[in-house]
């Protein structure tokens, strides 16, 4: 499966988007574009920023506006951090559906999720926990052919993800997990006493870090 699945994008989870991208843009030492939007079926809303050609930043939180989902919230924020911080990550694996049986129960079902004209699938685990404390990845797939993806299409693009550490107790076999589906050179697997996510990104002004 790894020919064709990618790293998607990287997210920093927040208590409100607002406290979100004022640590993200702190850390960045940019503004995120005006792009984004809302999720109904989750009850979040987020802002997004493309990181090189085809991957992306994503800042995610409760929407207040939104009214209760009925289900847990994706990416843990039922009950989201005090402080924001980069929580988890997305690999991209085009045909989902078909190939969920070969990805680790834990991911949960893969969901269709809407937004105007966009679609796509994503996992979501049915208690809205993230697998590994938000080491190991979620899956989804824009139902779409790789050269008409969202990501291409964001605003941004001047950082680029060079590395993404990833730091767990069981970090081997969160490794092995995901070796079969994903392997890139610029995500890094360390043990560590707790769960952790770093990512490094290089722009005009040098490389910058979000952990």
């Amino acid at each position: 499966m790894q020919a064709d699945s990618r790293l998607d994008h990287i997210v920093v989870a927040a208590s409100t988007l607002d406290a979100g991208l004022a640590w993200t843009e702190e850390k960045l030492g940019v503004a995120l574009p005006q792009a984004g939007g809302q999720h109904p079926l989750m009850g979040t809303h987020n802002r997004v920023m493309r990181l090189g050609e085809a991957s992306f930043l994503e800042v995610i939180a409760p929407d207040p506006e939104a009214p209760d989902p009925g289900r847990a919230r994706w990416f843990g924020l039922d009950s989201p951090p005090d402080t924001p911080r980069l929580a988890h990550w997305l690999v991209r694996v085009p045909g989902l559906v078909t190939r969920r049986d070969t990805l680790p129960l834990t991911c949960g079902p893969a969901l269709a999720q809407q937004r105007g004209d966009l679609r796509w699938k994503i996992t979501v685990p049915e208690d809205g926990h993230l697998p590994f404390g938000g080491v190991f990845p979620s899956f989804l797939d824009w139902e779409c052919d790789e050269g008409a993806i969202p990501p291409r299409a964001m605003p941004g693009g001047d950082l680029t993800l060079t590395a993404l550490e990833l730091s767990h107790p069981r970090a081997a076999q969160a490794e092995a997990l995901l070796a079969p589906i994903l392997r890139d050179n610029r995500v890094r697997w360390t043990v560590s006493d707790a769960p952790a996510l770093t990512a490094r990104l290089t722009g005009p002004s040098g490389e910058v870090v979000l952990g």
